[in-house]
């Protein structure tokens, strides 16, 4: 089964078993959506789900049940099946589907391949070439396409030079 990491437990909240959650979707309810999470491989059923004044999630899973349980999962990736995942609008991707792309200007110069992608004030994006990483931020105007088909991340190779850290 094919899954996306859709969050991070922060720490327990409450005596009852509730995480605090990170989400890393656009939008925290989301998470609610897949109906069941996947913690190191466990399947858990979301009974509550609940987005703070802080703008963290707050989750109880079936399984666990206090403090105690909840303690244990602290700092651990929550996982969602891929097919439970809420249908995106064009021009948005899953961060899963980018890594691995090769990245290049519109004119076809291979700038490395995507590893990694870090979302901050903006997604930092990091492209690794000869043993080499660049990172440079997702700003208006540094990616002109995602081209899932051909498995390529097309830039603004002017916006990427004055952009990109080597």
């Amino acid at each position: 089964m094919d899954r996306l990491v859709i969050g991070e437990v922060l720490k327990p909240q409450g005596i009852r078993g509730e995480l605090k959650i990170k989400t890393f979707t656009d939008f925290p309810e989301d998470v609610k959506a897949f109906g069941t999470v996947y913690i190191d491989d466990k399947p858990y059923k979301i009974l509550s789900f609940r987005v703070g004044t802080d703008g963290a999630a707050y989750i109880g899973l079936r399984g666990i049940p206090d403090r105690n349980a909840a303690e244990l999962m602290r700092g651990k990736k929550l996982e969602g099946a891929r097919e439970d995942a809420p249908e995106l609008a064009e021009g948005q991707y899953y961060i899963v589907d980018v890594l691995g792309l090769a990245c290049e200007t519109e004119e076809g110069e291979a700038l490395g391949t995507v590893k990694n992608i870090v979302n901050l004030a903006s997604d930092v994006y990091t492209i690794e070439k000869a043993g080499k990483e660049i990172l440079f931020p997702a700003v208006k105007g540094v990616i002109v396409k995602v081209d899932l088909e051909n498995k390529k991340l097309i830039v603004n190779k002017a916006v990427f030079d004055e952009i990109a850290v080597y």
